[in-house]
């Protein structure tokens, strides 16, 4: 569940578990407030509504937004997360997933504030007082002005040097480093002290639109190549390189305790403490159940049963910036082959994949064709090559063309060997395994032998980014609305280090690089189309749902859950006076 709205980091797509966090509509209930609710209130609708949940506005904010003058003061807040760590480098490969970024939002840097249709944005004070975006001998300038007050927490100025450092680990010209994405950062020429050192100018070696979409800070203590890639390994660096309204109070594998940062110069945080347990989702369903935490994700009319009896609690539900996807490892054994993977993708079938995340829901929105823009998007377009149109007939001549033949035991093999691959799924929850099933019994129906590999969610970082599997559940999250038109190479890209299906075309990454560097947005947004119809034609990955946020949250709770683009920033998520 997207339990808060911090922008996490500008300039990468966030990888997470493929979970479909929903809210199932209790329609089978024999209780509760029964009166027809036509539009969601921002702080929810009761748990014991059994009507028909009301759909959300696109641009919504459901959150129960509160002021800080209406916020109690020393609070507490334990809350559940899929995982914790190992790596808390959110800039690195390893460590660009949902839940590390989620972390790093409590005491690392948020530079950037959108509204909530994502049509407006501004610089955070507390770190950038001011930027202008120019031209200067005919290159595209970016100035960034510095807090005076903006320190790192050893005592360490932010200023231009941070800017420095990020461009030197993202800009992918040293192979040390393993960003999760160089966007950006590749076309800048240089990055230097402006009149003073609170003062970053950058120079682009071609100019980069959105200007400002990219622009993030690293710490420049940590820019060693070996510290990057190796000592952020189960240690935050809080103390040190943090620079955010929180610090690190204690710290295990399984769970995370922050509390106010003492050197923190902006607004003083509502919460006294905040907890994260890395919880699955059944555990987390009891958890919240019993109070020991203040929001959960929901996904059945069982999960709403569960806690229908907690006293005061809502429903929030909005639209979500992500994706859920398929990859397929061409680096693994028969997946090596295009024909393999094609076959696979016109075995499954979208639709019913779908329906099974949205079962029992009061939710409905078209099968995605892109991984980069959302149907609710301007310019979104199904650029699945249609070819890959759920066929089983398809499929198996797709496969007897490649030379392989139906065995009595109805599956296809070549050269003595059954065609077999396994499929990774994270986590405990119903839908998981309900999707599970139903791939395995698609790809039987086509003549492939699958099984099934489950791992928990704590396994997910170091699973995907090993590339330790053959199909693999996951998705996608957009921080910022820029994400999907700056974030194609970062997916799609022949040596990125984030496309996990390792495959990639010359064809689709030469658009997908020019994307950023086109003023003209429709024309943009025409190049990305462009590019992401020639990259799933390698039949790396298959986009199958854009799941919503949906969850249930404690009475009270306030700036916490669904709010389309808008940044809330963490030092303003509290309990609510009244």
């Amino acid at each position: 569940m997207k339990n808060s709205s911090p922008l996490f980091r500008l300039g990468a797509l966030i990888a997470s578990a493929a979970t479909v966090f929903a809210l199932a509509a209790c329609g089978t209930a024999n209780s509760g407030t029964a009166k027809k609710v036509n539009t969601e209130s921002a702080s929810g609708t009761p748990v014991t509504y059994t009507g028909t949940l009301p759909m959300p506005s696109t641009t919504g904010v459901y959150n129960n937004p509160q002021p800080r003058s209406n916020l109690k003061d020393n609070g507490t807040l334990t809350l559940s997360i899929n995982e914790i760590g190992p790596d808390w480098n959110a800039f690195s490969v390893n460590g660009n997933t949902k839940y590390m970024n989620t972390l790093w939002s409590y005491y690392m840097p948020t530079l950037w504030l959108y509204n909530a249709d994502g049509s407006t944005v501004k610089p955070n004070k507390n770190y950038v007082t001011s930027y202008k975006v120019a031209k200067a001998n005919g290159k595209q300038t970016i100035t960034l002005n510095f807090n005076p007050k903006a320190k790192w927490n050893d005592g360490t100025a932010i200023d231009w040097t941070a800017v420095k450092a990020a461009w030197t680990v993202q800009n992918g010209k040293d192979k040390n480093y393993t960003p999760a994405s160089t966007t950006g950062w590749e076309q800048v020429e240089d990055v230097k002290q402006g009149d003073n050192a609170k003062q970053a100018v950058i120079t682009m070696k071609t100019p980069y639109y959105p200007a400002t979409s990219f622009i993030s800070i690293y710490p420049p203590q940590a820019v060693n190549a070996k510290t990057y890639t190796s000592g952020w390994t189960d240690n935050p660096h809080d103390k040190e390189w943090g620079a955010g309204p929180y610090v690190v109070k204690n710290k295990t594998t399984s769970q995370v305790t922050f509390t106010p940062n003492p050197k923190w110069w902006g607004n003083k945080p509502k919460m006294t403490t905040v907890t994260f347990k890395a919880l699955e989702d059944q555990a987390a369903l009891n958890a919240f159940k019993n109070g020991e935490i203040a929001a959960t994700g929901l996904s059945t009319a069982d999960d709403i049963k569960t806690v229908k009896s907690v006293k005061g609690a809502t429903i929030r539900r909005g639209y979500d910036s992500s994706v859920s996807v398929f990859e397929f490892n061409a680096k693994k054994g028969v997946l090596k082959d295009i024909n393999v993977r094609k076959a696979i993708v016109q075995g499954i079938d979208r639709n019913q994949m779908t329906k099974i995340a949205f079962a029992g829901l009061d939710w409905n929105t078209p099968v995605p064709g892109s991984e980069l823009l959302y149907p609710t998007q301007k310019g979104y377009e199904d650029n699945m090559p249609k070819e890959a149109a759920f066929n089983t007939a398809n499929a198996k001549k797709t496969l007897e063309a490649d030379g392989y033949k139906l065995g009595s035991d109805g599956y296809y093999a070549k050269n003595g060997k059954t065609l077999a691959v396994s499929y990774t799924t994270f986590g405990d929850g119903s839908k998981i395994k309900a999707r599970g099933l139903a791939v395995q019994k698609m790809m039987k129906n086509i003549g492939i032998k699958l099984t099934i590999d489950n791992k928990g969610s704590s396994e997910f970082s170091n699973t995907i980014t090993s590339g330790n599997y053959d199909i693999v559940g996951m998705g996608w999250s957009g921080a910022n609305p820029t994400d999907g038109f700056t974030s194609g190479y970062q997916l799609y890209g022949s040596d990125s280090d984030s496309n996990y299906a390792f495959v990639g075309s010359k064809a689709a990454d030469k658009l997908l690089k020019k994307v950023t560097t086109i003023a003209d947005s429709q024309k943009q947004i025409d190049t990305l189309n462009q590019g992401e119809k020639l990259a799933l034609k390698c039949y790396g990955t298959l986009p199958y749902a854009n799941p919503p946020v949906m969850g249930v949250y404690a009475k009270g709770l306030a700036n916490y859950g669904p709010s389309s683009w808008k940044t809330v920033l963490v030092e303003d998520i509290g309990w609510q006076k009244n």
